[in-house]
């Protein structure tokens, strides 16, 4: 995929995720690129998971965007191979969802079926002293946790 750092790609790379709207398409990994070329602009995008429900308001915002940057000819295409990965949200993305409440996904963590003790750190207060509560969060990619230092409820993205 080739990725430019036109005009394009900035405006693209600029759209918030409509269910994490603390990251941009790009902090989360999912603008895989944009291409242009005799004035058209493609734009990928690689959806967390390939029933995303934001997936068509990710789309039509990233059309949007582009051609309020005076692109007439755009496309949006969605790619699912090689498929989204948690290992694609940046670092500065990581950061933002930590400030946001939301633990980060473990930096190279893969998804494990089956009973597992990661070690998650509360983003209120820092302890790694955390219980999973629920695997099914507020939305698809979240899980549910808390933690027992200040009690308090916390959503953490899921490894995939």
């Amino acid at each position: 995929m080739v990725t430019t750092t036109t005009r394009a790609w900035e405006a693209a790379a600029a759209v918030t995720d409509p269910e994490l709207p603390m990251l941009t398409l790009a902090d989360l990994g999912v603008l895989a690129g944009v291409e242009e070329s005799g004035g058209a602009v493609t734009a990928w995008l690689t959806p967390t998971y390939s029933g995303c429900p934001a997936v068509a308001e990710m789309a039509a915002d990233v059309d949007a965007r582009l051609r309020a940057a005076g692109y007439t000819d755009v496309t949006v295409r969605l790619r699912l191979d090689p498929p989204w990965s948690t290992d694609l949200i940046s670092a500065e993305g990581r950061r933002k969802l930590a400030e946001a409440g939301i633990a980060p996904p473990t930096a190279g963590g893969l998804l494990q079926l089956g009973p597992t003790r990661r070690v998650v750190s509360c983003p209120q207060c820092g302890s790694t002293d955390t219980e999973e509560l629920s695997r099914f969060g507020s939305t698809a990619c979240k899980a549910l946790w808390r933690c027992r230092s200040c009690r308090e409820p916390f959503d953490r993205i899921k490894e995939i």
